[in-house]
Order: C-alpha cells, then sequence, then structure tokens
C-alpha cells in the first residue's frame, strides 16, 4: 500500500481515478481516519482525482515524535503526486487543517470544504452543562489512561452528540463511527507535535478567495454551530448547509445527503 516518507513520518494514502482529472483532497475528522470517506470515492472518482490520507497520529500512517505541519504534510502528498492544484475537502479538524492550507497557500487551493469546523485562533466558548460533562468523562478516563474507554467517549461525545441518546440513531452509523475511531488506539503513544499557522487562520478569513461550501450537523457541538456561523458569515461568497439529524461526521450519517450537496456544488463551481 502506498506510504510517502517525509520528516519524521510515513503517511499513508490513497488515489482513486486519473491524475488527469480535476484533484480532490479529502482530509478526515480527528475522531476518523481516511475511510470515514469511503462512501464518496466510488462517485467522486467518475470526474475527479481523489486523494486521501491518514494525517499524523492516525490510520495507516507512522510517526515520530516531532515538530511538523500538518499544512506541509498535505503539500509534500500533492507535489509527490503532480497535483499543483486542488479543492480542499475537510471534516472537524481535517478542515480546520484545509483552511489553514487555504490561507497559507492559497495559489495550491481551487476550492474549500468544511464539515464541523473552524478556524485555528478561534475563541474558546462556554461549554453547555451536557458537554461539560462529557468532557469531564473524557478526561478521567484519560488521566487513568483507560484508552478504550476514552476513544468510546469521544465517539459518544462527537458522533452521537451530547443531546442524543445513541439507542434512537441507524446501528449501522453507529458501529461505523466507534470502528473509525477505535482503529486509532494503535497511535495512543504518537507525541507528534504539530506546528500552528501564525497568524492563525481567525482573521485571515477574508482573504480566501475560492468557491467554499461550509457544514455543519445541528447536533454537532455548540462550538462548531458557533464556528460554522462565523465561517460563513466571515469567508466571501461562501455557501452554507446544516443537517438536521446529524451531529460531528453528517457524512458518515448522512451519506447520501452529504454526496448529493457535494457533487452539486462542484459542479455548479466547475471544480
Amino acid at each position: 500500500m502506498p506510504h510517502l516518507d517525509v520528516e519524521g513520518a510515513q503517511l499513508y494514502y490513497e488515489t482513486d481515478s486519473h491524475i488527469s482529472s480535476p484533484a480532490l483532497l479529502l482530509i478526515h475528522a480527528g475522531i476518523a481516519n481516511l475511510r470515514m470517506w469511503d462512501p464518496q470515492v466510488p462517485t467522486l472518482a467518475e470526474n475527479h482525482f481523489v486523494i486521501r490520507f491518514d494525517t499524523r497520529g492516525y490510520g495507516q500512517t507512522t510517526t515520530e515524535d516531532v515538530e511538523f505541519s500538518n499544512r506541509a504534510d498535505a503539500l509534500d502528498l500533492l507535489d509527490h503526486l503532480g497535483i499543483q492544484k486542488a479543492t480542499l475537502i475537510g471534516c472537524a479538524r481535517g478542515g480546520g487543517i484545509a483552511i489553514d492550507l487555504a490561507v497559507e497557500n492559497p495559489d495550491r487551493v481551487a476550492g474549500l470544504l468544511t464539515i464541523g469546523s473552524g478556524p485555528s485562533g478561534f475563541p474558546e466558548t462556554e461549554l453547555t452543562s451536557e458537554e461539560d460533562d462529557l468532557f469531564d468523562q473524557l478526561d478521567a478516563a484519560f488521566e487513568a489512561g483507560d484508552w478504550n474507554t476514552l476513544y468510546d467517549l469521544e465517539v459518544r461525545l462527537w458522533c452521537i452528540g451530547p443531546t442524543r441518546n445513541e439507542a434512537d440513531l441507524d446501528p449501522d452509523f453507529v458501529a461505523a463511527a466507534y470502528e473509525l475511531n477505535r482503529m486509532n488506539i494503535a497511535h495512543v503513544d504518537d507525541r507528534p507535535v504539530p506546528i500552528p499557522l501564525e497568524p492563525p487562520a481567525y482573521d485571515r478569513l477574508v482573504d480566501i478567495a475560492v468557491p467554499t461550501f461550509v457544514m455543519v450537523g445541528e447536533q454537532d457541538l455548540s462550538a462548531a454551530l458557533t464556528q460554522y456561523e462565523y465561517l460563513l458569515s466571515t469567508i466571501p461568497g461562501a455557501d452554507g448547509a446544516t443537517f438536521r439529524d446529524s451531529a460531528h461526521i453528517p457524512s458518515v450519517e448522512r451519506p447520501d445527503i452529504f454526496e448529493l450537496l457535494l457533487t452539486g456544488w462542484l459542479a455548479r463551481h466547475k471544480l
């Protein structure tokens, strides 16, 4: 399987379709890995060169405990594949990386789509009581070194959502969400140190000049909902969409609706 050697790491990546087609770079959430995009890849690959990779600390990528830049890793992969410009599609943490990359290297970005993401440098927001309780449980599991519980609690917080009952959701989605995060437990001892974008993207969003689509699940955390409104109101000409019955990863929970919105947006902007 393909790996790219970069400074202090081997990045695992996958590509689909032909390099002559418009490029899409898919960046996974912090509670998942590149497998989260499996439902969309066959359709996207009909008209695009689809690139996805596991960022450091996730999936099948291996890393040393070194300082690194998520933006540089993404650019190194594009350079390795001979791609000058790509449309970035990022979920949650992956969307934050995509925003940073669009701000820092606008010449490499054709379009930007984020899901449940916020820009670097976004001010902390006050938690709801339900969110505060779940974060306390996460902290307790971390202090106890109970990694299985910790990783499952992350799914409970982000994917199920602080106000929803797991038993009310599609069991196939629930199983997929837990599996996507459990695959990352193997990286629990990884300690790479990401180099932040300076200055952060928070005050630089007005400089984004490519077609942008901002998405969020209405059952996501309150911070993600606030960040969605900020992105939508600050990035010039940004489109927006909310998923009524979804939390942090609507592309996994509502794949058909997400795919319809994504492919329509790509076609409309000729990306």
